[in-house]
């Protein structure tokens, strides 16, 4: 049996959670209830079994603790600066997320030799 793929989104407050939703939302893959803060949002990874999580704000506890929960858990991550070395993706804008999750690399993407 198949199921989709489950996403969780974190953001540091309701109208930012509700953006990054937006932004992330798709066809492809299904979204948790989201969360605000990580005792929320690592309830939603365990009953979800979720494959992916998606944070934009600081959440480098939470990040570290889904790591270690889940190694094999896609987390992506919004914001200039990369928030913990658990993290597999990076984006600066909320408009990269889609790809991001789907594991498209960022414009410039990887360089080859």
């Amino acid at each position: 049996m198949c199921r989709a793929l489950q996403v969780v989104c974190v953001a540091s407050d309701a109208s930012s959670l509700q953006a990054l939703k937006r932004a992330t939302v798709s066809q492809d893959w299904e979204l948790t209830a989201g969360a605000t803060d990580a005792a929320d949002a690592l309830a939603q990874i365990e009953d979800r079994r979720a494959h992916v999580l998606v944070t934009w704000g600081t959440f480098d506890d939470l990040v570290n603790r889904a790591r270690a929960r889940r190694p094999g858990l896609r987390i992506v991550t919004v914001g200039e600066e990369l928030v913990a070395e658990a993290v597999d993706v990076n984006v600066t804008s909320i408009d990269e997320v889609r790809d991001a999750v789907l594991g498209v690399p960022p414009p410039g993407g990887p360089v080859g030799s």
